[in-house]
């Protein structure tokens, strides 16, 4: 990749990949494919097949022979994840420009060695748009369905949620910059349109389908740790505004020509 080129994992890919040209069809992907498509980024044969593999063990694909050959597919889980993923990158917008002034409150004590369900839990409140603000306090400013954030995690009697408006004396402005790092954010979409907005963009992509999956997985790590403030407490000039815009133009470009590229590469078999 080139230098300065974000890092972006096999597992990534792999799952935009999946989004874009599996996600509301009943089929099942030739393990070869994968292979293929991952080769042109660099991602070695051996990697491509561990993190299949890795994917089965978390239920994130299904395992399917067709003859002698191996074939995936997506999961329940996977589907969830995906058609979440392609509302964020896709439809959502990245500033909450319609704020009705409302936050939600989440506070949470675990045991001590219940270490593995707080690092989940701290994923997950971030993946919904919450920060922290002190020991187990964590807030969002929007209106979060939290069931949908620790559903499965066994942790109802250790949270409490909370919702409504801010009021006297609080400091809504200062509440979020303790939150949240707006200055990483910024800079965070600073890079992406660094990289992005060029005439030849990703110069190691070896074509527009490849170009398209970076493009998408880029920009899906940035969401994943953007808040959506609320645009009356943004900064003047809020780069992610413009980033979203070239996002729309480059997807408008890229497109086509990669789902023909993915339509002539990718082997498929249909599932039950």
């Amino acid at each position: 990749m080139e230098v300065g080129a974000p890092k972006v994992r096999p597992q990534s890919l792999t799952l935009t990949f999946l989004g874009n040209y599996v996600l509301g069809r009943e089929v099942a992907v030739f393990s070869g494919s994968f292979i293929e498509v991952l080769g042109r980024l660099g991602v070695g044969e051996h990697a491509v097949r561990s993190t299949l593999a890795r994917m089965v063990a978390r239920d994130l694909l299904a395992r399917y022979r067709d003859g002698r050959r191996m074939f995936f597919g997506l999961t329940e889980r996977s589907r969830r994840i995906l058609a979440d993923g392609e509302e964020r990158v896709w439809r959502r917008s990245v500033v909450n420009d319609d704020w009705d002034g409302h936050w939600t409150v989440l506070a949470f004590s675990l045991p001590e060695s219940w270490q593995s369900r707080r690092h989940e839990l701290r994923s997950r409140l971030t993946w919904a748009g919450f920060g922290p603000v002190g020991n187990g306090l964590w807030i969002s400013p929007a209106r979060v369905d939290v069931t949908e954030v620790t559903a499965d995690l066994g942790l109802d009697a250790h949270v409490r949620v909370f919702d409504g408006p801010a009021v006297a004396p609080t400091d809504e402005a200062g509440m979020i910059r303790d939150a949240f790092d707006l200055d990483a954010i910024a800079a965070g979409y600073r890079a992406w349109l660094d990289r992005w907005d060029r005439p030849a963009p990703a110069p190691e992509a070896a074509d527009d389908l490849i170009r398209y999956l970076l493009l998408a997985t880029e920009w899906l790590d940035l969401v994943r740790v953007d808040p959506r403030i609320p645009l009356c407490h943004l900064p003047a000039e809020w780069p992610a505004i413009r980033a979203q815009e070239l996002l729309s133009a480059l997807r408008d470009r890229y497109q086509a020509a990669a789902r023909d590229i993915a339509d002539r590469t990718i082997t498929l078999i249909e599932v039950p």
